[in-house]
């Protein structure tokens, strides 16, 4: 995937002409801010020089490029921990306690409370990944060296150590979290519905969830239609956003890796946020059993209705620099190009994003009816490419649960 790194100091002319290549709908390039990215990096104790020769490689991940080896060591799925939490450690997909005893969740008193057994869980399953991720990396420091890679990344031939093992200058490992969108509706959906409206009890909410939402349309409507959702500038909404960052962030960042180097957080999925959904029964937030989980930062698809700018507001109130890369999808339709005032608008979008320190953002420049006559004739589509997370893929290449789910993101038409 290309990518385009933009700072305070590129003229607008330059961000302009690189979204009228958006405006192609290759889902090429993505936007990143450099600013941002140097902050990352600085923060991590990379030295200005290594910050400022740094950038995004991969998806979104940051790097300081040549003098670091940062590797992804796998996803972690938010969204069932806490629909663990809700069945007191089992998981209802199996049955089978693989979690803590954090109580009945009908016994908690308040929000507080539910969300403080939350947090036991998410640190009780971050401990189980990185003592996984320990053995993972002993085993490639030890059986797996990269010998071309090692003469390439710089301090790997002066400490006589593997890039694998430990040799370059700096070493980071990431862990990204994934569905922060649906995480934070499911949350939401828990405070207002059961703790402070008293709307449903939280065994009627757990029966509702265990059913599937049979019998339970209205509710289910309320749910979906009638609570505050991530991407729309609502406080109510996106504290609980801020909270899980935090929670995982403290969980994750600064724990040390066996290759000498430190753990850090991601908040990307790749396509992981569609089997992940297929794990999880149905959720708080409306969503029924096995469907996708939100992607990236992104809010869950079709939940803003405040527009691009109400997404780019909630998201900016997590703390990127902590981050080592956040993915932002947002879909536009063709018609939106349509004029060169719209484009001046989606520098200004973008400029507006990285100003609040935003990391990434990216978006796909087709129409949902286009891809719905793309899954009935993929013979007539085999050039259409779409972006999916943090890269592009031929839309008849992807799975169809993968490709409902790009479908199903919000489609802007106007800024």
């Amino acid at each position: 995937s290309s990518m385009v790194q933009v700072s305070k100091k590129n003229p607008d002319r330059f961000v302009k002409r690189a979204v009228k290549i958006t405006k192609t709908g290759f889902g090429q390039p993505s936007f990143f801010n450099t600013d941002a990215i140097v902050q990352q990096l600085l923060s991590q104790g990379k030295s200005l020089v290594d910050a400022r020769n740094g950038g995004a490689s991969g998806c979104v991940e940051t790097g300081a490029f040549g003098t670091e080896a940062y590797f992804l060591t796998g996803y972690f799925n938010l969204n069932k921990v806490l629909e663990i939490t809700l069945n007191n450690g089992v998981d209802p997909l199996t049955g089978k306690k693989i979690g803590l005893e954090t109580g009945n969740p009908e016994n908690f008193k308040s929000f507080e409370e539910f969300y403080e057994a939350f947090e036991r869980q998410l640190n009780y399953f971050i401990d189980i990944k990185i003592e996984g991720n320990l053995v993972v990396e002993k085993l490639w420091a030890m059986n797996m060296p990269v010998p071309f890679l090692s003469l390439l990344i710089d301090d790997c031939i002066a400490n006589a150590t593997d890039y694998n093992a430990g040799g370059a200058r700096y070493n980071t490992s990431y862990i990204q979290g994934v569905g922060l969108g649906s995480i934070t509706d499911n949350l939401t959906a828990i405070r207002k519905h059961v703790y402070e409206d008293g709307s449903i009890g939280m065994k009627e909410m757990l029966f509702a969830l265990s059913s599937n939402f049979d019998g339970y349309d209205e509710f289910r409507y309320k749910l979906i239609y009638e609570t505050p959702k991530w991407g729309n500038n609502d406080e109510y909404a996106d504290r609980h956003a801020v909270m899980v960052f935090n929670s995982f962030y403290k969980a994750v960042n600064g724990r040390p890796t066996y290759r000498g180097g430190v753990y850090r957080i991601n908040m990307l999925p790749t396509t992981s946020h569609v089997y992940f959904g297929s794990k999880i029964g149905a959720m708080p937030d409306g969503r029924k059993a096995f469907e996708p989980l939100s992607e990236g930062i992104s809010p869950v698809q079709g939940a803003d209705r405040k527009g691009p700018t109400g997404v780019i507001l909630s998201c900016s109130k997590i703390d990127h620099i902590k981050t080592g890369g956040t993915l932002l999808n947002q879909k536009f339709s063709p018609s939106f190009f349509s004029t060169d005032e719209s484009l001046d608008k989606l520098v200004m979008l973008i400029r507006s994003y990285f100003k609040l320190d935003g990391h990434h953002i990216q978006f796909n420049v087709v129409s949902a009816n286009t891809l719905r006559d793309a899954q009935k004739h993929p013979e007539k589509y085999r050039d259409l490419i779409v972006r999916v997370a943090g890269y592009s893929d031929y839309f008849n290449d992807l799975g169809e649960a993968l490709q409902n789910e790009i479908i199903r993101r919000t489609e802007h038409e106007s800024l």
